[in-house]
């Protein structure tokens, strides 16, 4: 790596050292504004992009996080 290559690749870790922070509360903003309803929808986009088609067979509303959850207090009590 030459000089200038040098001095480029530090103005670029200097860049984002400084724009990580700001970066971090603007994306915490966001996913704090972020209803769940959406959440789901923005997970289940991201997940149906991974198989040709677009879409998975057998879509819900919950995670079944809840559903687990009784389960779990049923073994335990």
């Amino acid at each position: 790596m030459d000089a200038a290559e040098r001095e480029l690749t530090l103005k670029w870790i200097e860049t984002w050292r400084r724009a990580g922070p700001e970066l971090e509360r603007i994306r915490d903003l966001e996913l704090g504004a972020l209803s769940e309803k959406r959440a789901r929808q923005r997970s289940w986009d991201l997940l149906s992009m991974a198989k040709p088609g677009g879409t998975l067979p057998g879509r819900r509303d919950s995670s079944g996080l809840v559903e687990q959850q009784v389960w779990f207090r049923k073994l335990l009590s």
